[in-house]
């Protein structure tokens, strides 16, 4: 039974994917947000994400919460129709413009120095952009995902990744992590979420909840030394972007692995706020 909803939703999203690169950006976005947040909510439980956002902001009203779903859901229907358009993000000049960056000189520099770095963000608006900007930058870059449930869809959508977005696809779990380090012994820096509930973490503060989350970028820093550097990506207009890159992170040698991890769950804690409507609140993050 899961194989053919699989199957369906395969079928569906490769007859929008085709609908989408018939109109084009502009509407195929306005069009995919309103599906999405029509039939959304259908296939991901509303008491999950409503649960999240009263744990994450304890004096928001039901209101509040509804109209941060609604744009989220909005926003995350726009991310799917804009896959269609990934190439031209990638490629062409006016597309380009759309993504405005704030303090490139940091990749600028990292670019000029041999030393790697570690990329960490969230599920943002659109997070797919940070790394196919940094890979553009110049940087050698190696992007860790989540493979999608839908086998039927995932090769689709990792041929997309590794085409126009970052060439060195990482899957996460464990043979994913021994890959990084052998891509990171070359020189090569890392991106990942560190947003996403991991099995393999532990548990840490998270709007002030513990919450398994990844030990990757610590245990990296721990052992190499390595800088931290978070990506923050908002939309603010249309299809419009802002990628904000913060100043290198550097921690003292006594810090723990618990406190490394704290520190960065603060730092996303505050990505999120700036904008709750661009982060997706329907992963079970506390479970």
């Amino acid at each position: 039974m899961t194989k053919l909803k699989y199957f369906v939703q395969f079928l569906v999203i490769v007859f929008l994917f085709f609908i989408y690169k018939i109109i084009g950006l502009r509407f195929s976005s306005i069009l995919s947000g309103y599906i999405m947040l029509l039939f959304g909510p259908l296939f991901r439980s509303k008491n999950l994400s409503n649960n999240n956002l009263k744990k994450a902001l304890p004096n928001s009203t039901d209101s509040q919460r509804k109209k941060i779903l609604d744009q989220m859901w909005f926003n995350y229907g726009q991310i799917l129709s804009e896959y269609m358009f990934i190439k031209n993000f990638r490629k062409s000049e006016k597309f380009s413009k759309k993504v405005s960056v704030v303090n490139q000189k940091v990749l600028e520099i990292i670019k000029s120095e041999t030393n790697p770095v570690i990329f960490i963000s969230g599920h943002f608006n659109n997070f797919e952009l940070m790394a196919m900007h940094i890979e553009k930058s110049g940087i050698d870059l190696a992007a860790i995902y989540r493979p999608l449930n839908n086998t039927f869809l995932n090769p689709i959508m990792e041929q997309i990744r590794k085409r126009y977005i970052c060439k060195k696809q990482i899957k996460k779990g464990i043979s994913g992590t021994k890959q990084l380090l052998k891509h990171f012994k070359k020189k090569t820096s890392i991106a990942l979420m560190i947003d996403q509930r991991v099995s393999e973490g532990i548990r840490s503060n998270f709007f002030d909840k513990e919450a398994l989350t990844t030990t990757i970028p610590a245990q990296f820093i721990k052992k190499y030394n390595v800088k931290v550097v978070p990506i923050y990506i908002e939309r603010f207009k249309d299809n419009n972007f802002k990628i904000e890159i913060y100043d290198p992170i550097t921690f003292k040698k006594d810090e723990t692995i618990n406190s490394i991890t704290l520190h960065l769950n603060k730092i996303l804690e505050k990505m999120i706020m700036r904008n709750p409507e661009q982060w997706i609140w329907m992963h079970n993050r506390w479970k």
